[in-house]
């Protein structure tokens, strides 16, 4: 029997897992996947490229099929969704939503900004989560309304109200987007793992992060709980929470900060985003 199931077997047998023992679950999984992915870093892992030329190693892989089989043991009824591996979350109002490794190109070029992610979903928001950063030696945990933790000790977001006096992460042309409106910041070299990024909100070491279209499921469940279990909130750019029970998994760009941060940024993409659709519209009747 393996250290996931051990810890909730008793609960598991009852019904539905608490919000608690489920993160006590998915700290344990990803423990024992951060030992397993930390084995092959900086090794001669074979790796190959899936759908819109996004790389793939064999620890992805290899982490995938170690989550599912502990987490499966843990809650067999509970759904999977998966960057790595086949969904079955249909009809499961409770899901576990796993990154084996999010950022493979950090992992693959032997840099230390990756990390697995995992969370358990009900009715479309995180419950509990895990985010394990093995090269930092770093486990994140979150429980709804329980709080956020790193390494055990509890974690908050920054108090910073200022965008001038902020440290901002993201994607370049987002950041310099905001820069060319004016606005003045410090921004942050970039931190490639998404879920990481935002974990690094939730742990106030930075006081905001951007992450542009695109982003899924598996790359945010976790990191949202995190965020707004320490005091913040994730959001797309209009400030909309973000919901995991649709049928396309992508989202729409994304702010996640402490809440004054977080309003200010919502306020300035707005005006950003106004400005634009004005243009838009003008060079249209020009045309």
């Amino acid at each position: 029997m393996n250290d996931a199931s051990k810890v909730l077997l008793a609960k598991n047998e009852s019904g539905d897992l608490a919000a608690a023992d489920a993160a006590r679950a998915l700290a344990s999984a990803a423990g024992e996947a951060g030992r397993l992915a930390f084995s092959m870093f900086r090794t001669d892992v074979r790796t190959w490229k899936k759908e819109f030329d996004s790389p793939v190693t064999e620890a992805d892989i290899a982490v995938d099929a170690l989550l599912r089989e502990r987490l499966h043991a843990v809650a067999p009824a509970y759904g999977w969704q998966s960057e790595e591996s086949e969904d079955v979350r249909v009809s499961h109002r409770r899901r576990w939503v796993v990154d084996p490794i999010d950022g493979t190109r950090s992992f693959i070029k032997g840099l230390a900004d990756w990390c697995i992610a995992i969370a358990l979903v009900e009715d479309g928001r995180p419950i509990a989560a895990a985010v394990h950063a093995p090269a930092t030696d770093e486990l994140f945990v979150a429980v709804a309304g329980g709080g956020a933790t790193r390494n055990g000790v509890p974690i908050a977001v920054s108090k910073t109200k200022s965008l001038a006096a902020a440290r901002l992460a993201g994607p370049r042309s987002a950041l310099d987007e905001l820069l060319r409106g004016g606005r003045h910041f410090e921004v942050v070299p970039r931190i490639h793992s998404l879920a990481l990024r935002f974990a690094r909100v939730a742990a106030g070491e930075i006081d905001a992060a951007l992450a542009s279209e695109r982003s899924r499921d598996w790359d945010l469940a976790a990191a949202d709980l995190l965020v707004h279990e320490a005091g913040g909130a994730l959001t797309t750019a209009p400030g909309v929470r973000l919901v995991y029970d649709r049928p396309e998994a992508e989202h729409p760009p994304l702010v996640a900060a402490g809440p004054a941060m977080h309003r200010a940024l919502v306020a300035v993409l707005g005006d950003i985003s106004g400005a634009q659709g004005s243009s838009q519209t003008t060079k249209a009747v020009k045309r």
